[in-house]
Order: C-alpha cells, then sequence, then structure tokens
C-alpha cells in the first residue's frame, strides 16, 4: 500500500497488508482511509500481457467491490502490468534482507502505480 502527501505529487510506500481474511483485510484498509483521511483510493489490476482480466484480475474486482461496501471513498482501477518489474529494477543494488524482498518489491509498486496515477493529474492540470 502506498500513500501521497496531501498535495497529491508524491507517492510513497506506506505499508503492506499481508491478506488473510477478507473481513479483516477490508478492516485494515478501511482503518488507514479513515485514519488518513483519503479522499481516492487507487487499486492495482493484474491484468494479462495481452491487456485481458485474468483470475487474479477478477478476485481483486471482487475484493475491491467489497471494500466499496465499508467505504464511500471513490475507488479507481489502474493497470499495474509490470509495476513488480519496474519495483525491483529500482532496488537493484540497494543492501535488503532476502526475506524482505518481496514485501519491499509489492510496497515500491504500489507506489509507482500510485506515482502514475498521480503524474497523469498533473499533467492533465498543467
Amino acid at each position: 500500500m502506498a500513500l501521497s502527501d496531501p498535495q497529491g505529487i508524491l507517492a510513497s510506500p506506506f505499508t503492506i497488508i499481508n491478506r488473510s481474511d477478507e473481513t479483516e483485510d477490508v478492516e485494515a484498509i478501511t482503518n488507514i482511509i479513515n485514519q488518513h483521511q483519503v479522499q481516492q483510493v487507487i487499486v492495482g489490476l493484474p491484468l494479462s500481457m495481452d491487456g485481458s482480466l485474468g483470475k487474479q484480475a477478477e478476485k481483486v474486482k471482487a475484493f475491491t467491490q467489497k471494500l466499496c461496501n465499508f467505504t464511500e471513498v471513490n475507488i479507481e482501477f489502474r493497470d499495474e502490468r509490470l509495476s513488480t518489474v519496474s519495483a525491483k529494477r529500482l532496488m537493484q543494488g540497494v543492501n535488503t534482507k532476502k526475506s524482505k524482498k518481496k514485501t519491499r518489491h509489492d510496497a515500491i509498486a504500489a507506489a509507482l502505480i500510485l506515482q502514475g496515477y498521480l503524474d497523469e493529474g498533473i499533467s492533465s492540470i498543467s
């Protein structure tokens, strides 16, 4: 999970929610939404390389629908293809413990997805 600064200019990795139970996961996300006064949620949608919805993308959409039942915040999907690959490239050469690499990559990938969204909004305003 990533958050932006209040002005919506810079995205930063925030936390990892290790999926366990859908109810607990939704509660954890809605708590973060409320605590940080989040006004919009951008959800990475893992599309297939040809742009189609695969099994994982369908699971993400179903989970997001459940999340919509517990928050009135606007939720928007964003293509997340290759975001983890980009995160791994950014992290190359950084000294991290192997056990934390996956979660670190996931948090950075979330920030990259959010930053792409923020950048599009800034360029459309300019």
